[in-house]
């Protein structure tokens, strides 16, 4: 039986997590050898040169990464991974997470690749991730997005199979089409996307932290200490409760940078995010 994090179970993806469980402490996810992750890539477009013979027009598939889409790099005396964008892809842990909190730092570089040169910069974290690789575009594992985008960080996307109960805004009848933005005061409804409520970012070339915090079958995006997205009973399209998984950060056509990549085990939220949500309380949370 897979164990999830929780503060009573010990026996937890290896040990550095397992000591943090009984503390609260953070495990950092990010270190120089990538060691926490595995790498996927999908399908590079044509544009993409320098590909081995026999690669182009199929995935790269797993910890195949000749174009070193994803790499370490050393700033200010911490790794940061560095992210070209050119293929799209993800940097998945190796290991599940449930009861969590997630934290983790993100800018965007300049340089933009097809086919999204000329659309925002775009890259995100992707929870609960399950399944097979390449679920969605070839590329990412069935999960919920924390967008990362340029001017839309925070939004919700369910990915490749996912479902979730979201407090939004209602739809404009005469506008189907038309966005809905979470509004912990509405009732729940199943539009995708959603998004985030409030724009929170820092500066372009600044770092944004993105945080999640996921217990049980409830989850919620927080944008530098802002609360902006809640979701509810997480589970598959088929119904099936979902409420843990593998975390992706993402390549969508963008360089991006993440650090600082730290997740805690967690038994309940904390007050004011609890609050701010809209949620309310979960069941505590079990050891598996």
């Amino acid at each position: 039986m897979k164990k999830y994090i929780t503060t009573a179970s010990l026996i937890l993806l290896g040990g550095a997590l397992a000591a943090s469980a009984a503390t609260n402490e953070w495990t950092n996810l990010l270190d120089p050898k990538l060691s926490q992750f595995d790498v996927w890539l999908g399908v590079p477009e044509p544009s993409v040169t320098g590909l081995p013979p026999g690669t182009s027009g199929k995935p790269l598939g797993l910890n195949n990464d000749p174009k070193q889409v994803f790499s370490v790099i050393t700033e200010d005396g911490q790794p940061v991974l560095k992210v070209t964008g050119e293929i799209y892809g993800g940097a998945v842990t190796r290991q599940e997470y449930g009861n969590y909190h997630l934290t983790c730092q993100m800018k965007f570089g300049a340089k933009k690749w097809p086919p999204r040169e000329k659309s925002p910069l775009n890259a995100g974290v992707l929870y609960h991730s399950t399944g097979p690789h390449g679920a969605a575009n070839n590329a990412w594992m069935r999960s919920f997005e924390f967008q990362g985008m340029e001017t839309r960080r925070g939004d919700l996307y369910r990915v490749a199979g996912t479902d979730a109960d979201v407090r939004t805004t209602p739809r404009d009848p005469a506008n189907p089409k038309a966005k809905v933005k979470w509004d912990p005061t509405q009732p729940a409804n199943n539009n995708n996307p959603v998004e985030h409520a409030g724009d929170y970012d820092r500066p372009p070339g600044e770092w944004t932290t993105l945080e999640i915090y996921a217990l049980g079958r409830q989850s919620v995006h927080v944008i530098n200490g802002h609360v902006v997205m809640a979701i509810d009973n997480t589970r598959l399209k088929d119904g099936t409760p979902l409420s843990a998984g593998k975390i992706q950060l993402q390549s969508e056509g963008a360089e991006v940078y993440y650090r600082e990549v730290k997740i805690q085990p967690i038994t309940e939220f904390p007050a004011e995010i609890q609050k701010a949500s809209g949620l309310n309380a979960p069941a505590p949370a079990k050891s598996n």
